[in-house]
């Protein structure tokens, strides 16, 4: 499979199955997140804004996707964001997370969203690189930060300021 099919698009009910597939599948994989099993698609779409989430689509197929939740409802942190991008496993080391990050990105700084963050483990090296690559910084690593599977994680909380929000 190549990237020149892919299609970038908002993320639509009909995606969800395969959306909370590829979720469980970066879970499964045990450096994407301290979450141990995917959401509802209720619960799913409740927590991300509705305006920042992709799908990258190869014809009904859906390769990847990203999304974003508001990291606090306080009125001073409203234009900062966390955002996750997940990648099928068939489709990783092709150019769809670039794909995603890029289009999401847009879509935050039309928003307004002035900071958009990640917390990646340090041993995810492909999604600390895919972030490098589209913009984002380290800020500094949050040490032990959580159990996961009965061992101590850290994070590397990494952020991309808004070149066009000032």
């Amino acid at each position: 499979m190549t990237t020149t099919s892919v299609t970038v698009t908002a993320m639509l009910p009909e995606h969800a199955d395969q959306v909370l597939a590829i979720y469980q599948a970066g879970i499964d994989g045990g450096d994407a997140t301290f979450e141990e099993a995917a959401p509802t698609w209720e619960a799913f779409d409740a927590s991300r804004l509705a305006e920042h989430r992709l799908v990258a689509l190869d014809g009904d197929r859906v390769l990847g996707w990203a999304a974003v939740v508001p990291v606090s409802d306080r009125c001073a942190y409203a234009g900062v964001v966390e955002h996750s991008v997940y990648v099928h496993p068939d489709a990783r080391s092709q150019g769809v997370g670039l794909a995603l990050l890029e289009a999401l990105l847009a879509s935050t700084d039309a928003a307004g969203i002035w900071t958009v963050q990640s917390g990646i483990f340090p041993e995810n090296t492909a999604s600390l690189a895919l972030h490098a690559k589209a913009g984002f910084r380290t800020v500094g690593t949050r040490e032990r930060l959580g159990r996961h599977h009965g061992h101590w994680r850290d994070v590397i909380l990494l952020e991309r300021r808004s070149p066009t929000v000032t």
